[in-house]
C-alpha cells in the first residue's frame, strides 16, 4: 500500500521547486492530486504535464476568493480533502536592514508575510472545515532561517519564524481533529523561491545564484554533502500528511542536513 492511497491533497504554490518536488511524490504515492499556484504559465505547465490526474488551479493564496474557488473545485474534482501541503513562499535577496531603503520597508514586509504567512492562515481556514471532516493534517514550510541567523533577510527570517509559531498555534487549536506540523529545509537544489517586487527582486530566483559557489558555501556548512532536490522532502511531506502519522502534531522536522548539528569552533 501507498503512503498516500486514498487521500486526497492539495498542495499550494505547487508550480515549480519544492512544491512541484513534492505534489510528484506525492502523486507517486497515490494521492488524488490537486495543485494550487499563482504562476499562469506555471499552472499550464502543470496540465500539460499531468493532464486529467490532477486538478490545478490558479490563483493566489492571499486572496479570500481564489481560496474559495480553489476549494470549490477540490470538493467538486474529489468530493473531501484530507491533506493540505503550503509549500508556496517568498525570499526577499537575504538583504541586511542597514542596506535596505527606508522607504521599501513597509512594502517588503506586507509583501514576503502576505505569502509566507497570511497565505497559510487564510488556506488554513478556508479548508478548515474540510480537514476536520476527514480527520486530515496540514503540513506548512518554515525553515532553518527560522532557527538561526543568516539564513535570509529580516523580512524573510521574520516569516519563516511566524509560520514555526504558527503550526503550534494550529495544532493546539485544532486538536484531536486535524494534525498539523511542518517541515523546515534548508539549501535545496534548483530552488525556485522568487524576489520581492518590493525591492525589484521579482525576476530572480534562489537558483540564479551560481551552482559551483552555492554549493561550496552548503558543504563547508553541512554534515551531509549532497544538495537535496526538491522530490528528496517528498518523503516527510508525504507521511505527515497521510494518516499514517498518528503520534506528530505541533511539531516541525527540520530538514537541515545536519547545518544545525555542526562543530563550527572545531571545523
Amino acid at each position: 500500500m501507498r503512503m498516500l492511497d486514498e487521500h486526497v491533497v492539495l498542495v499550494t504554490g505547487g508550480g515549480s521547486g519544492l512544491g512541484l518536488g513534492v505534489a510528484r511524490y506525492c502523486l507517486g504515492e497515490g494521492a488524488r492530486l490537486a495543485i494550487f499556484e499563482i504562476s499562469a504559465a506555471k499552472a499550464q505547465a502543470l496540465r500539460e504535464e499531468f493532464g486529467h490526474a490532477v486538478l490545478v488551479v490558479q490563483g493566489d493564496v492571499s486572496r479570500l476568493d481564489d481560496l474559495r474557488r480553489c476549494r470549490a473545485q477540490v470538493l467538486e474534482r474529489y468530493g473531501r480533502l484530507d491533506a493540505l501541503i503550503g509549500c508556496q513562499g517568498i525570499f526577499d535577496g537575504k538583504l541586511p536592514l542597514a542596506e535596505t531603503p527606508e522607504e521599501r520597508l513597509d512594502a517588503l514586509f506586507d509583501e514576503v508575510l502576505r505569502v509566507n504567512v497570511k497565505g497559510y492562515a487564510l488556506s488554513a481556514r478556508v479548508f478548515l472545515d474540510d480537514l476536520k471532516a476527514s480527520q486530515g493534517a496540514m503540513v506548512l514550510t518554515t525553515s532553518t532561517a527560522a532557527y538561526a541567523a543568516d539564513g535570509g533577510g529580516l523580512a524573510y527570517t521574520a516569516s519563516k519564524g511566524a509560520v514555526r509559531s504558527l503550526v503550534g498555534q494550529l495544532a493546539f487549536e485544532l486538536a484531536p481533529h486535524v494534525r498539523v506540523n511542518g517541515v523546515a529545509p534548508a539549501g535545496i537544489a534548483n530552488s525556485q523561491l522568487g524576489g520581492p517586487s518590493a525591492l525589484g527582486l521579482e525576476g530572480q530566483k534562489q537558483s540564479d545564484i551560481p551552482r559551483d559557489a552555492f554549493l561550496a558555501m552548503f558543504r563547508s556548512l553541512s554534515l551531509l554533502q549532497e544538495l537535496p532536490t526538491p522530490e528528496d522532502h517528498g518523503p516527510l511531506y508525504a507521511f505527515l500528511a497521510s494518516r499514517h502519522n498518528r503520534i506528530m502534531t505541533g511539531q516541525t522536522v527540520v530538514a537541515d542536513q545536519g547545518l544545525l548539528n555542526r562543530a563550527v569552533l572545531s571545523r
